[in-house]
């Protein structure tokens, strides 16, 4: 877990992407696995997603696309872990 000196990692400025409210759930489930130190993963986000598998891994896709979210490692069974990127690699 991180320090109570910590910054969290969720960032206002999702909001002013116009991205899904899918989307912006996935990201923010991102958050609070990485603020908790858990592994983000789709394991992990499987555990905690309440909506079809296939909506998460729509989110998951689309912030890749956006630059908000970056597969660091994935397997041949689609199990992958993920950081969050920073706001300047973010694609607007």
């Amino acid at each position: 877990m991180n320090n109570d000196h910590a910054k969290p990692s969720m960032n206002q400025e999702i909001f002013k992407l116009g991205l899904s409210v899918e989307t912006i759930s996935v990201y923010l489930l991102c958050c609070g696995l990485t603020d908790q130190g858990a592994v983000l993963s789709t394991k992990n986000l499987l555990g905690v997603w309440n909506g079809n598998p296939e909506a998460l891994y729509e989110g998951i896709k689309i912030l890749e696309e956006r630059k908000i979210l970056f597969k660091i490692i994935s397997d041949l069974e689609d199990k992958s872990v993920y950081k969050l990127n920073d706001i300047k690699s973010w694609k607007p």
